[in-house]
């Protein structure tokens, strides 16, 4: 008995800390059941979405927020503080076409967005031969608040830079934080697709940014909770789409809402991929969402709206479309979501629209595969098997023969699974203002035969690696967007860290390949939404 008696002890003991430890994840994982009750209820418990403060959701758009911005390897010295565009009204009015009313603000420390361009043509003229753009499609300040605080386990901040986070916390290189204006430069432009032409030029309600009204930080609270939403009292101010604030990182000018690198009289502006690539650079987009959303559609394509879905892929792989008749060059790496979005009609795409995929055309597809003549390796969503494999051997076989690469997956929405708190894909119920919207539910399959953003992240990194400096990559994480939308704490926080395990990854291949000297990282998003917490203890699980 004295032999077996301290065995017996160490398995009491184990099974006690395990059985701790259960209950420590199960008690911090309540932010499914904070989802589900207050989508349910519409009634605000520890957060909100949008401007009223008496309902859970009362907005599920963006906002006219001041959004993050995180570089590595780089800093932001030459744009933000004294250097502040939003001090000088002669440059405010240049950039816009017109001077935004209530806008100057003498002691402006933020950028605007159109500087993380002209902070991209700055590291390249400053010896920069592998730039990175990762952005996080709708992830404010708010957004990354409450992620840091649920991974973290406690409110470790309430204002600043922060911390809990993997692209807060990095310091394996020089590294900045500022933050920025996304406002467009109109919003209510109206397009023909068809014609690719702008009908009716200056919208309805221009841009701009009034501190007074919005707050000087990302964490303020704005005086006029209407103001961010375009519905304030004293002034109205449009709010940025995601094609609008893609354009402005890519191409730096500000734009209607909906444009895709065009300015806002519909003329065809450059996106600083597609300058590069002339000088020889190779090409990488890389996105969770669907291949031709409004982000990684205008890391390279032209196109009068960003519904235009399936001419917007065809500028990304090289096929003639309406804006480029003769075709554009292509990316070396496009790999997303998309796969398996069925449509029969779609009048946002025009006359040309191909019933099947809404994304991507059989015919597309076919031409571009190097089975049929064309220039990419597919590697796509294949019943039976591990998308991580199918990726794999893809980029295997591409770096191999010397190929370019498609990667294609996603459920029925277009997406790849969300990612929720928990780091599951158990989402819950959404909520709308008009009540809870049903959760997405995940096969197995759906699972075990699609990839993660790391997993698309690192491909894209191999394959430009392969095919030689110099290179320029977007890495969207496109799903913050998504659940913001649908006003879903838990698949947002999911979605936050799913991208920074994706940024984890990236810093990681960059360091087991030459390092940071010629290297170049800007984390962003492109727009807030409107999440208010409280109550951020609500979020950690205590």
């Amino acid at each position: 008995m004295l032999k077996i008696f301290p065995a017996i002890c160490l398995a009491t003991v184990s099974l006690l800390l395990a059985t701790v430890a259960l209950a420590e994840t199960l008690e911090r994982d309540s932010v499914s059941t904070l989802q589900q009750k207050n989508a349910e209820t519409n009634l605000p418990k520890a957060i909100h979405w949008g401007p009223n403060a008496e309902k859970y959701s009362s907005w599920g758009n963006h906002s006219n927020r001041l959004i993050p911005i995180y570089t590595f390897g780089i800093d932001l010295e030459g744009f933000k503080g004294a250097h502040s565009i939003y001090r000088d009204e002669a440059r405010l009015k240049a950039l816009f076409g017109y001077l935004p009313e209530k806008t100057v603000n003498a002691k402006a420390e933020y950028l605007d967005q159109t500087d993380v361009y002209r902070l991209q043509k700055q590291a390249i003229a400053n010896g920069k031969r592998r730039v990175i753009l990762f952005i996080y499609d709708g992830m404010d300040w708010q957004t990354t608040w409450a992620a840091a605080t649920h991974k973290a386990g406690t409110v470790a901040y309430r204002e600043g830079r922060g911390t809990g986070l993997n692209f807060q916390d990095y310091r394996g290189v020089k590294t900045d934080f500022g933050y920025f204006v996304t406002t467009p430069h109109n919003s209510g432009t109206d397009v023909n697709v068809d014609r690719q032409i702008v009908t009716a030029p200056g919208g309805s309600t221009k841009g701009g940014y009034n501190v007074g009204e919005a707050g000087e930080f990302p964490w303020s609270v704005p005086t006029d909770a209407n103001y961010p939403i375009a519905k304030g009292k004293n002034i109205v101010h449009a709010f940025t789409d995601s094609a609008s604030s893609a354009t402005s990182m890519t191409s730096g000018i500000k734009t209607y809402n909906n444009s895709i690198n065009v300015n806002y009289m519909g003329r065809e502006v450059l996106p600083i991929a597609r300058q590069l690539q002339a000088d020889n650079w190779k090409i990488g987009v890389v996105t969770s969402v669907p291949i031709c959303h409004a982000t990684p559609g205008a890391a390279y394509a032209n196109n009068v709206h960003r519904y235009d879905y399936q001419d917007i892929t065809r500028d990304l792989i090289g096929r003639p479309s309406a804006f480029h008749p003769g075709g554009l060059p292509g990316v070396d790496v496009l790999i997303g979501g998309g796969w398996g979005d069925e449509k029969t009609k779609d009048g946002n795409q025009g006359e040309n629209f191909v019933p099947g995929n809404r994304y991507l055309t059989q015919e597309d597809l076919h031409a571009i595969d190097v089975t049929n003549g064309g220039k990419y390796l597919v590697a796509q969503r294949t019943p039976g098997r591990s998308g991580k494999q199918v990726l794999e051997e893809g980029v295997t076989a591409a770096i191999k023969e010397g190929h370019r690469l498609f990667g294609f997956f996603g459920v029925g929405g277009g997406h790849l699974p969300f990612q929720t708190a928990d780091g599951k894909y158990d989402p819950v119920v959404s909520a709308k203002s008009s009540g809870p919207t049903a959760a997405e539910k995940y096969s197995e399959a759906d699972i075990r035969e699609n990839v993660t953003l790391s997993d698309m992240s690192i491909a894209a990194l191999d394959i430009l690696e392969a095919k030689g400096k110099p290179w320029w990559l977007m890495i969207e994480a496109g799903d913050v967007d998504w659940a913001n939308h649908s006003n879903n704490i838990d698949d947002s926080i999911g979605a936050v860290l799913s991208g920074d395990e994706a940024f984890h990854q990236v810093t990681q291949w960059i360091e087991k390949h030459g390092g940071w000297e010629d290297t170049c990282l800007i984390l962003t998003a492109d727009h807030g939404h409107y999440l208010v917490i409280e109550d951020p203890e609500a979020l950690t699980g205590e």
